[in-house]
């Protein structure tokens, strides 16, 4: 059989720090892209961390300013990028990348244009236009909870939207290779603790519910500890203990910034949570936790439930209900063997759909199939 050539393509996306889901997916892309043999680029703006990450990984960075959704100059750059370089693909991750990469179709026509999706907030009538739009060949959205939201308030014909699930390296997020002693030893937490963590601490994540759970979780089971990590600065994390607090838990209770040890941490952890309210598509630290082989408890916002299997890898619950939180919790924490049993089918269902290898092979075919049927719209 013959090889099929390698595509040339960019991944696009203004953000160029390493603190959001959307840059980690959007490398993870370009890197296993790269890895099976493509051209990949990636269009970013220009930053220590990103050009680092790019040159460890060997990876081509091409900066752009990407200011804001009417950046013409980073159109214009763009476009002649795509000229240059015979490019067929952008895959486009975010509102800026989006507005700029549709902008630049209209100089340089663009074989494959695909958008990424990643919250579950409805298209409005300022947004809709650029989903709608012809030279936009695929919306990929990272759940389908996310898709029929786009479908239904973009009026998108469905063939256009694509659920491609972000992917967790099961390489990287492995049992058998981490060990998260360390990170209890650093944080003072004892290792006989019954760890219960969320990592994000914004207040749509619902880290205020989670704090409320945890009263009721420690009456019950006294070496019970919270860890939120993510707090985006001092004054966040006060704010953090000032709410255990008053909840009676600030001893059961720790708080910390952004770290870049997550296997570490979900090593560490004995019950993975996340009680966000809305916005998200399919919690990315869930995903990595149970690759770790843990349970999990999370509200079924987004596309949580996609993931999450009830009853099975861990336990839902409705959004804002600290007491349906602290039953579920305390179904993990009393039940050492439900929750060994949740966690080992937790890793299987990661790496049957959501790891990152079936994602770079699911991204690949998407493109492929685009440009085998795709006409380029001048319109």
């Amino acid at each position: 059989m013959t090889a099929r050539a390698p595509l040339s393509i960019l991944q696009v996306l203004e953000k160029n720090r390493f603190d959001t889901g959307s840059v980690h997916q959007m490398f993870q892309a370009a890197e296993g892209l790269a890895r099976r043999g493509h051209r990949v680029a990636v269009v970013s703006r220009p930053g220590s961390e990103i050009e680092q990450r790019c040159r460890d990984a060997g990876l081509d960075l091409a900066p752009l300013p990407l200011r804001h959704e009417a950046d013409l100059w980073s159109a214009w750059r763009l476009a002649r990028m795509i000229r240059e370089r015979n490019v067929e693909v952008v895959h486009a991750h975010k509102g800026i990348a989006h507005a700029v990469a549709l902008a630049a179709s209209f100089v340089e026509s663009i074989p494959c244009l695909v958008i990424n999706r990643g919250v579950s907030f409805p298209l409005t009538v300022a947004t809709r236009g650029k989903y709608r739009s012809r030279r936009v060949h695929r919306v990929v959205t990272v759940c389908e909870a996310i898709r029929e939201t786009v479908i239904r308030s973009g009026r998108l014909d469905p063939a256009k939207v694509r659920v491609v699930y972000a992917g967790t390296d099961l390489t990287r997020f492995d049992p058998a290779h981490v060990d998260g002693r360390a990170v209890r030893e650093e944080l003072r937490i004892p290792q006989d603790a019954l760890l219960v963590c969320q990592i994000g601490v914004r207040e749509w994540r619902g880290w205020r519910v989670l704090v409320r759970a945890m009263a009721e979780v420690v009456r019950a089971e006294s070496r019970a500890h919270l860890l939120l990590v993510a707090c985006r600065d001092e004054q966040a994390r006060r704010e953090v203990l000032a709410e255990a607090s008053r909840a009676g838990v600030e001893s059961h209770v720790t708080a910390i910034g952004v770290r870049s040890d997550v296997p570490e941490i979900s090593a560490a952890l004995d019950v993975a949570v996340d009680l966000s309210t809305e916005g998200l598509g399919i919690t990315g630290t869930l995903r990595e936790a149970m690759a770790m082989g843990k349970p999990v408890v999370c509200t079924r916002a987004g596309g949580n439930a996609e993931l999450v299997i009830d009853g099975v890898t861990g336990r839902l619950v409705d959004p804002g209900d600290p007491a349906a939180s602290a039953a579920a919790l305390l179904e993990v924490i009393c039940d050492p063997a439900k929750a060994l049993a949740w966690g080992e089918r937790g890793r299987r269902r990661v790496a049957e759909g959501f790891s990152s290898t079936v994602r770079i092979e699911r991204l690949e075919a998407l493109y492929r199939e685009v440009l085998a049927g795709s006409v380029p719209d001048r319109r």
